[in-house]
C-alpha cells in the first residue's frame, strides 16, 4: 500500500513538471533562425558597391599550362593521287573565366587585374587570338588535320571586404576566388595529323 502511493506521487509530480515545461515552451519566444550566408557571387558583386574596402590578395605567382588541344581549322582532304602539301589556315580564340562565373567587367574584375599588375609587372590578358597558315604534307587518300592548345595562366587568392555597416551579420568577409586566362607568352603548340580518309569522307569530299 506504502509502495503504491510513492509510486503515485512520483507520476504526478511528472506530469506537472511536463506540464509546466511545455507552458514555457509557449510564452517563450523561439530563437531567431541564424542568418543564411551569402554567396561568394553575392560577395563579390558589393565589391566597390557597398564596401569601405576590397582587396584582392593572391595566393602566390600565376601557374602555366597548356590547353587541352584540338582540331583548328578545316581538315584538308587529298582526293588527288598523289602526296600534296596542303595549307590549313585556322584561328583559335580563348577568353578569361572565373571561379564564380561572372564577368570581371564589375568592379571586384577592376581590383583584380590592378593587384595583378602591380604584383606581376604585366597586364591581365582578357582574351587571346592566334591565326596563321600550317602547311601538311598529306599523303594520297588521306586527310589532314591541324590541333592547337594555347598557354593558359591560372591565378587563385582570396578577397578580403570591409563594410561599413554589417553584411549578413559580419562586417568583414573573405572570398576565395581562382581566375583563368590567356598567358602574357603565347608559346602554345600546335600539331599536325594524318589518317586515311573513312568511305563517308571519300564520298562526301572526294566522289
Amino acid at each position: 500500500m506504502t509502495t503504491r502511493n510513492r509510486t503515485g506521487t512520483r507520476g504526478s509530480a511528472s506530469a506537472g513538471a511536463v506540464a509546466a515545461t511545455a507552458l514555457l515552451a509557449a510564452i517563450l519566444p523561439a530563437a531567431p533562425a541564424a542568418a543564411a550566408e551569402p554567396t561568394n557571387r553575392q560577395l563579390l558583386e558589393q565589391c566597390g558597391n557597398g564596401t569601405d574596402t576590397c582587396v584582392f590578395h593572391p595566393d602566390g605567382p600565376p601557374q602555366y599550362y597548356q590547353n587541352t588541344s584540338e582540331v583548328v581549322g578545316s581538315p584538308a582532304y587529298n582526293c588527288t593521287d598523289r602526296s600534296q602539301l596542303m595549307s590549313v589556315t585556322w584561328s583559335d580564340t580563348v577568353s578569361e573565366s572565373n571561379s564564380v562565373g561572372i564577368s570581371m567587367s564589375a568592379t571586384f574584375g577592376t581590383v583584380f587585374k590592378t593587384t595583378f599588375e602591380a604584383s606581376y609587372g604585366y597586364e591581365w590578358s582578357e582574351s587571346h587570338t592566334e591565326s596563321q597558315t600550317t602547311y601538311v604534307d598529306v599523303p594520297v587518300g588521306h586527310v589532314g588535320r591541324v590541333y592547337y592548345g594555347a598557354m593558359m595562366q591560372r591565378v587563385s587568392g582570396t578577397y578580403e571586404m570591409h563594410f561599413g555597416d554589417p553584411y549578413y551579420g559580419h562586417y568583414i568577409w573573405y572570398v576565395p576566388f581562382e581566375a583563368t586566362g590567356p598567358a602574357e607568352d603565347q608559346g602554345g603548340a600546335w600539331t599536325q595529323s594524318t589518317s586515311v580518309m573513312t568511305a563517308q569522307e571519300r564520298a562526301t569530299y572526294c566522289d
